[in-house]
């Protein structure tokens, strides 16, 4: 009965997640894409808190600030790099600042920075593309290693398989060519799909290991049936900051 109501509960979920996402990438306004964006951000960045084993609790305030930033900067993933150096200045000056206190603003900072970034360069498109990537990637090598996987991929997710990771990023990969279409030619869209699905591999493997040094089976309770945030946006986070480096360096 427990398994039916937690699938009960995580479709429930999934579906209310869909229909929002579907919403604001239909209203395509930067504004509205800032808000929500902003909201998962300020939600990831509590659990990443709590994953890195951060003593400090106001740090919320310094995120919210940086975010606010980027509604009027451009170039979001520049003020990632601006706060890394304005903390190296900080520790220089206060020797009692740790660098473990800045690990929130690395992960998940970055990816969002680099999600909203990629939103203003390459449109709503680009971030549709990123979605089914990433999404299919989870899909299918939860499909095909549950179907044919034999091998363990490695020790960080003793559940992945290497047949199931191969049919994730190869689905991804064939899917993510044609609709990367509507961004770029072809073949540089065949490119990005298959390093992103990889990227979003490891960034769920990145994930589960903060779990596991925290002792925790999920980011947070937020989510029915889903966990946390950043259980949910793990390979997002490390796929956009793939698919904006290399948009950026192919076309």
């Amino acid at each position: 009965m427990s398994i039916l109501r937690d699938s009960k509960e995580r479709i429930i979920t999934g579906l209310a997640l869909l229909v929002l996402v579907l919403i604001v990438g239909v209203i395509d306004n930067f504004f509205v894409m800032w808000l929500f964006f902003g909201a998962v951000y300020l939600l990831a960045f509590k659990e990443a808190v709590k994953l890195f084993g951060v003593e400090k609790d106001n740090l919320l305030p310094y995120a919210a600030v940086l975010w606010l930033a980027a509604a009027f900067y451009p170039y979001g993933d520049d003020l990632f790099v601006l706060a890394g150096l304005s903390y190296a200045g900080a520790m220089a000056y206060n020797k009692n600042l740790k660098w473990v206190d800045f690990l929130p603003f690395i992960y998940p900072t970055a990816g969002l920075l680099f999600t909203l970034t990629m939103y203003e360069e390459y449109g709503v498109l680009s971030l549709v593309w990123l979605l089914v990537v990433v999404a299919l990637t989870d899909v299918g090598a939860y499909f095909v290693g549950k179907s044919i996987g034999k091998t363990k991929f490695c020790e960080t997710s003793p559940n992945k398989t290497l047949e199931g990771v191969i049919g994730g990023v190869a689905l991804a990969t064939v899917v993510g060519a044609f609709l990367g279409l509507f961004v770029v030619d072809f073949w540089i869209a065949l490119v990005i799909s298959c390093m992103v699905a990889v990227s979003a591999i490891f960034g769920d493997l990145f994930e589960s290991s903060l779990k596991r040094s925290a002792g925790v089976k999920d980011s947070g309770d937020l989510l029915p049936g889903h966990g946390g945030v950043l259980d949910r946006i793990d390979g997002y986070l490390f796929g956009a900051i793939v698919m904006l480096v290399l948009l950026r360096g192919l076309v």
